[in-house]
């Protein structure tokens, strides 16, 4: 009995395995290809290094925005070559069995809930901050019920354009990821030392992101995910704590704030957790 799982990010791809559906006994992280037919190969490439006797269901992430039928992605920014293609169909040439598709950041957020930093907490907010900026809420460990998804990273924070100027679309995304520091600095992000000023600004203009997500969602918790947050340089948890405090100025109590307890496997765990559920 064995379980493949994946979590396909704007940058990297994790393939897993899980016996159990308790713990992930294997796994293998590769580059995402740009381009679908070769992102499918890769998968199923990796699936087979595992040697494994007989798949019984797969279930992952993927970055974008999912079609209605939660077979692929419509569009995204970074997974462009990826759109308008059924990930679940070209999957199942290979393993006809049951396969369960989700929005990556909401994977992971189900992850956290189940297994993780949100662990017996009835309403989590997750969010990662990466490449992009995603989010999602989770009520008992379950993606709760939206109609297009949810996009906390295309919140517009910048209003009059004082940071990114006006050929720049004023998201939380374009102010604290990964790829909007990369061009807004001309430098990598994890080439800015973390005594640089730059995080302690990320830091500020992320919790102003977070202000909107307690007032609107109302959680018991935040959990932050993504390079930006759990990486080396990162933007620092306690000044996230502490200008969100600040920035509800005693309108009401901020939740816990707290960093991802899974790490780059959190996708991986939450895949594990909707097949639990589903089967």
């Amino acid at each position: 009995m064995t379980y493949v799982l994946f979590d396909i990010g704007g940058t990297k791809t994790r393939v897993a395995i899980s016996e159990d559906l308790e713990t992930i006994s294997e796994h293998k992280t590769f580059n995402t290809p740009v381009n679908f037919d070769d992102g499918v190969k890769k998968i199923v490439e990796t699936v087979k290094s595992f040697k494994l006797k007989k798949v019984l269901a797969i279930a992952g992430g993927i970055r974008g925005y999912l079609t209605e039928e939660k077979t692929g992605i419509q569009n995204d920014s970074v997974l462009s070559k990826w759109a308008g293609k059924s990930l679940v169909e070209a999957l199942q040439k290979t393993y006809k069995v049951p396969i369960y598709l989700e929005n990556d950041t909401a994977m992971a957020g189900v992850g956290e809930a189940v297994y993780g930093a949100g662990e017996g907490l009835e309403i989590v907010a997750y969010h990662s901050v990466s490449t992009g900026v995603g989010g999602v809420k989770i009520e008992d460990g379950e993606i709760d019920h939206s109609s297009i998804g949810f996009e906390p990273g295309h919140q517009i924070l910048d209003i009059d354009r004082t940071v990114l100027g006006e050929e720049i679309s004023p998201t939380l995304e374009n102010l604290v990821s990964g790829a909007a520091v990369g061009e807004r600095f001309g430098v990598n992000a994890y080439d800015i030392p973390q005594s640089d000023v730059v995080w302690d600004e990320l830091a500020d203009y992320l919790a102003q992101g977070l202000r909107n997500t307690i007032l609107y969602w109302s959680p018991d918790v935040i959990v932050l995910g993504g390079a930006m947050i759990i990486g080396d340089p990162a933007i620092q948890i306690d000044a996230i704590r502490k200008y969100t405090v600040e920035s509800l100025d005693g309108f009401v109590m901020s939740p816990l704030i707290t960093k991802s307890l899974l790490g780059d496997e959190a996708g991986l765990y939450g895949a594990m957790a909707i097949l639990k559920k589903r089967l």
